[in-house]
């Protein structure tokens, strides 16, 4: 695992061992940033199932401003750390369960990447917590990764969508007026 593009390219990142967690794949992750690209210059993330915080690191390598980074797995936790240690980068971890993260976050948020475990059903959860506690930004997404058909809940639209083999991801956008 490394990171793709920008300030840190090519740095490799600590990563599991085995086959327990599945990481987003260096095509899937190459693809979603060149999709977000114009929107990480001073962007502020947040990395709600980080695992090794690949996705928030690579933002931060392609420009963003912010990242904070949330797993419940006390060696996710270790490993982000390890893996912000090694890019030089202090950034804020939290080992809360999502719920617990969405409503004690303060300030809004840019992007706000879900890669959570494929078996778990939190999409509908997600973004009504983060509707409810008014996390994203006018013009923000939710980047929502599963192996399921997701839909959008009242209030959100999938603005975009891009399909990887069993990997889906969904670009959910509020619906604002």
């Amino acid at each position: 695992m490394r990171i793709i593009a920008g300030k840190r390219r090519g740095r490799k990142l600590a990563a599991f061992g085995g086959y327990s967690i599945r990481p987003t794949p260096d095509r899937v992750k190459e693809s979603l940033f060149q999709i977000l690209q114009s929107r990480l210059a001073g962007a502020r993330v947040l990395d709600l199932f980080a695992g090794t915080g690949a996705l928030g690191l690579e933002a931060l390598s392609r420009g963003a401003e912010d990242a904070v980074f949330n797993d419940t797995d006390a060696a996710s936790v270790a490993l982000i750390k390890k893996n912000l240690a090694l890019l030089e980068e202090r950034r804020t971890v939290y080992t809360l369960p999502f719920e617990t993260c969405l409503t004690r976050l303060g300030g809004q948020f840019d992007l706000i990447f879900c890669d959570p475990p494929y078996k778990e059903t939190y999409c509908g959860k997600v973004l009504e917590i983060v509707a409810a506690q008014r996390l994203l930004k006018a013009g923000g997404l939710v980047v929502y990764e599963s192996e399921r058909e997701e839909t959008a809940p009242a209030g959100w639209q999938i603005s975009d969508f891009r399909s990887y083999g069993r990997t889906k991801v969904f670009f959910f956008s509020e619906d604002r007026l």
